[in-house]
This record gives structure tokens, C-alpha cells and sequence, in this order.
């Protein structure tokens, strides 16, 4: 999914847990998380991040646990504040929904 460049991708090889861990270690939500912590999180769920169309820079983050059958819990989302105002958030929580395996 892309548009206003930027991509939205499920494929869990373009995370950038630097990033991710970056934003969910001073998040109020996560506030000290480990960077293991992440990447397992991350391990165990469906995940979406928002791309910059151009870079290919990881702007934005969606996670999903879920049994793949019955539940699904949408977590972590986040859209990094220097590219807010672009309706990444919303695209980010679409494709979680979107999901073929939800």
C-alpha cells in the first residue's frame, strides 16, 4: 500500500529495531523497554511498518498479537513526529485490520 510518499509493508525484514526500540524505549506506554523485548515482541506478532517512499526509511509501526483465529490486540502503533499530518497512523491501523491472516 502506498500513496503521498510513503509505503506501508508487512514484511517484517524492513523493521528497523533500531527505530522501533528507539520510539518504544521512551514511549509512556513501554518507557525503559530492552531492545530484546522488542525483537521478540516483534518475533511473536504481525507487524506493519510506514516507509518513506524515496529512502526506504522506516517512519511508523503498527504491532497485532493475535491467535490468527479469534483474537487480535492492535499495539505500539506509532508515527515518528518529524512525518506526523500524513495520515500514517490511520494507513498503519487499515492495513493491521486489512490483515489476510486477522
Amino acid at each position: 500500500m502506498s500513496g503521498d510518499g510513503f509505503t506501508i509493508s508487512d514484511d517484517k525484514t524492513r523493521l528497523d529495531l533500531d527505530i522501533i526500540h528507539g520510539f518504544l524505549h521512551r514511549a509512556y506506554w513501554s518507557n525503559g523497554v530492552s531492545r530484546k523485548r522488542v525483537a521478540r515482541a516483534i518475533e511473536h506478532s504481525l507487524c506493519s511498518g510506514a516507509y518513506e517512499a524515496a529512502s526506504g526509511r522506516q517512519v511508523g509501526f503498527a504491532r497485532v498479537i493475535t491467535d490468527r483465529t479469534v483474537i487480535a490486540h492492535l499495539l505500539d502503533v506509532f508515527v515518528l513526529e518529524p512525518n506526523r499530518g500524513h495520515g500514517l497512523g490511520k494507513r498503519l491501523v487499515a492495513a493491521a485490520l486489512a490483515h489476510p491472516e486477522l
